[in-house]
């Protein structure tokens, strides 16, 4: 049928297509389930499992996510994004605003290493499907890495922390889970033998951290890495939220990243007179 010969109702049925949502007066239907269904008999985990993967999870699938997201809520406003949330909010903007503003710098460097941890993590579970071992396969691939000059090692090492004190709890779960037969482990292996291998070329131990750990169960569980990042967001925001929240109800105005009485180090030119002013002042 041509396009000018489409009803409207067909129009719009091309214009967005998803498996997602279904929905028309009185019905709401996510991925196949009626809404009143899933209300109160899901928890905030599995909805999102479900609207990522298109299926419900098992209760112990949902737990395990829900942990991952859990450890991650908030970092104190050393961390940009909560640091943002709370300077938007003294700027007397809503508190989507100060979401927002927060939410956007969650990138490559600030909300980006548990994605990078989890493609590392999967480059070295492909050569194992090859028949490498795993102690080989960390090897090749940390070789790969340092002689690129990569810098970091995604999911090792933090700068506040010398040890993540969310890291080993994170990997003592995943553990029991896998050994209730939930997850595999694999992940959780690869984890473990790249800090034992970095610990060895390094000659000190870089410990795991949160990026690193909630990597690992978020690969237990079948996530490819770019919504690892998501993942990260969604846990981010509930600290920005709270973050956003909390200044909001202080009277501070305009609070800019430092105290006012510290100023930022200029290093440019120093003071030199404007062209002309010299035949004035004489």
């Amino acid at each position: 049928m041509s396009e000018d010969k489409k009803t409207g109702r067909a129009r719009g049925e091309d214009w967005w297509r998803t498996g997602i949502i279904e929905m028309s007066p009185g019905v709401i239907r996510l991925r196949g389930y009626e809404i009143q269904d899933l209300i109160g008999r899901v928890s905030f985990p599995a909805m999102i499992w479900l609207m990522l993967r298109g299926e419900l999870p098992s209760e112990d699938q949902a737990a395990l996510l829900g942990i991952a997201l859990g450890a991650a809520v908030d970092h104190g406003p050393q961390a940009p994004s909560i640091a943002i949330a709370r300077m938007a909010a003294t700027c007397g903007v809503g508190i989507n605003n100060a979401m927002a503003s927060a939410i956007n710098v969650l990138g490559d460097v600030h909300g980006g290493a548990g994605e990078q941890a989890l493609s590392f993590y999967g480059d070295i579970a492909a050569a194992m499907d090859q028949g490498t071992t795993l102690a080989d396969a960390v090897a090749a691939r940390l070789d790969r890495f340092f002689a690129e000059d990569r810098g970091y090692v995604p999911g090792l090492g933090h700068r506040f922390h010398p040890v993540d004190p969310r890291a080993p709890r994170l990997i003592e779960l995943t553990r029991d889970f896998a050994a209730r037969g939930v997850v595999g482990g694999r992940f959780a292996d690869i984890a473990a033998a790249i800090e034992a291998e970095v610990t060895r070329r390094k000659g000190k131990r870089i410990p795991l951290n949160i990026d690193g750990a909630t990597a690992v169960i978020y690969g237990e569980l079948g996530f490819p890495p770019p919504l690892t990042r998501g993942l990260f967001v969604l846990s981010r925001s509930v600290g920005i939220l709270a973050h956003a929240w909390e200044q909001s109800q202080e009277t501070e105005r305009n609070k800019g990243p430092l105290p006012r009485e510290w100023l930022w180090a200029y290093t440019g030119t120093p003071v030199r007179p404007f062209p002309g002013r010299e035949d004035e002042s004489s």
